[in-house]
C-alpha cells in the first residue's frame, strides 16, 4: 500500500515543481515591461517624493477648506487660497513651515486658483474667484500683502464677452516669465475655453467651447506651459490632459489612458522639468507623468504616484522650482501638504 501511494505523489511533486519553476521566471518579467517605450502607460513604482510630516509648524492655522496654494520661490513664501465663512482667504506660510501673515480682504469671495509671479520688477499674486456675488467671476492681481490692485472680468457678473473679457467662475491662471498670461474658464458654467493674454490683458487667442473634439472642453481646470512651448491644460470632466502650442494655440495632441478612473484636477512641472505633477481629486492620488520630448507626444506615462488617505481629496498643486518641493491643497483634509523629492 505505501507502494502504491509513493508511486501517486512522486509525479505530483514534479509537476508542481514544474510550475513553481514557470511561474518564477513569468513573476520577473514586470521588470521587463519598465524599459518599454516611451508611449507605454504601464507604471513605475519608484517613489519619487515624501511626505514632510513637520510642514506646516502649526497645521491648526487652516482656518478654511484649502482650495489652492502657490509658491513665491524667490521670497520662500508658500500662500494658501482658502474658503470658508469668517476665515482669511489667504495663509501665508514660509518655505519651512512658519506661518508669516494672513490677508485681511474682504475683496475675495470664493478662491479657486492662485498663482505667485515674482520678477526683478514686481511681485504679485493673482487669485480666480469663482463667487457668485458682488466679487465674483474675475481674475485679480493681489500685491504681495493682500493690497488689490487689479480686476479682470466683470465682477459679480457671469459672462463670455472678450472685449473687455468677462468670465464664468474661472478655473486657474499661469503666468509665464513674458508677463503673458493663459486662463482656463471656467470651474462650471457658462464657458469651457482658454484665453491667453499679453502682460496687459489684449486678447492674443481664445479657443475651446463645451465638446470632446480636439481643442474642446468640458470643465478646463488647471493650466501650465512648458519649457518647449506646449500649453497643458487639465480636461477635467473629459478625463484627459490636452496640448496646444502657444504660439499658435495649434492642438498638439491629448492623454487619455492615464485617466480611466479620475479625471486630472491639477497639473504644473516638477523643478527639474522632466516630470508633470497631477492630482486626481476622487481618489486621492497625486501621479507624475513623464513629460514628453519635443513632437508626437504619445501616451501618458505613470513614473510615479503618491496615494492619499481615502476622504484627501487632492485639488490643486504647485512646485517651488528652487527647492523641488511639491505643495498639495486639499479640500477634503483642509489643508496644504509639503512633499520633497527623495534624494
Amino acid at each position: 500500500m505505501k507502494l502504491q501511494i509513493s508511486s501517486w505523489i512522486w509525479p505530483a511533486c514534479l509537476a508542481s515543481l514544474c510550475i513553481f519553476m514557470v511561474l518564477h521566471c513569468w513573476g520577473f518579467r514586470p521588470k521587463i515591461k519598465l524599459n518599454l517605450p516611451f508611449n507605454s502607460k504601464e507604471q513605475n513604482t519608484n517613489q519619487l517624493y515624501i511626505l514632510d510630516v513637520g510642514w506646516p509648524k502649526n497645521p491648526d492655522l487652516f482656518s478654511g477648506i484649502a482650495f489652492g496654494v502657490a509658491v513665491d520661490p524667490t521670497n520662500s513664501l508658500v500662500y494658501v487660497a482658502q474658503r470658508g465663512e469668517n476665515v482669511s482667504k489667504v495663509l501665508v506660510f514660509t518655505e519651512e513651515g512658519y506661518f508669516k501673515e494672513q490677508w485681511e480682504t474682504d475683496t475675495i469671495e470664493m478662491p479657486h486658483g492662485i498663482f505667485a509671479v515674482n520678477t526683478d520688477t514686481e511681485n504679485f499674486i493673482w487669485i480666480t474667484d469663482i463667487g457668485q456675488g458682488k466679487y465674483g467671476h474675475t481674475v485679480k492681481k493681489y500685491s504681495s500683502s493682500g493690497k488689490l490692485l487689479q480686476t479682470v472680468g466683470t465682477a459679480g457678473k457671469a459672462g463670455s464677452a472678450l472685449d473687455p473679457p468677462q468670465f464664468d467662475q474661472p478655473a486657474e491662471i499661469f503666468v509665464e516669465k513674458t508677463g503673458e498670461l493663459y486662463i482656463v474658464d471656467g470651474d462650471g458654467g457658462l464657458n469651457n475655453r482658454l484665453l491667453k493674454f499679453t502682460g496687459d490683458f489684449w486678447l492674443l487667442w481664445t479657443l475651446g467651447g463645451y465638446g470632446t473634439k480636439p481643442g474642446q472642453f468640458y470643465i478646463p481646470h488647471s493650466v501650465a506651459v512648458d519649457e518647449m512651448g506646449r500649453v497643458w491644460v487639465a480636461d477635467r470632466g473629459n478625463k484627459r490632459i490636452q496640448a496646444f502650442d502657444k504660439v499658435t494655440g495649434e492642438w498638439i495632441g491629448s492623454w487619455s489612458s492615464c485617466f480611466s478612473e479620475d479625471g486630472p484636477y491639477s497639473i504644473r512641472l516638477t523643478a527639474d522639468k522632466q516630470y508633470f505633477v497631477v492630482a486626481q481629486l476622487n481618489i486621492n492620488k497625486v501621479i507624475f507623468l513623464t513629460v514628453p520630448p519635443v513632437g508626437n507626444i504619445g501616451d501618458c506615462y505613470v513614473s510615479s504616484s503618491i496615494q492619499m488617505a481615502d476622504g484627501v481629496k487632492p485639488h490643486l498643486v504647485d512646485v517651488n522650482i528652487n527647492t523641488g518641493s511639491v505643495y498639495v491643497a486639499e479640500i477634503g483634509a483642509q489643508q496644504v501638504q509639503k512633499y520633497v523629492a527623495v534624494n
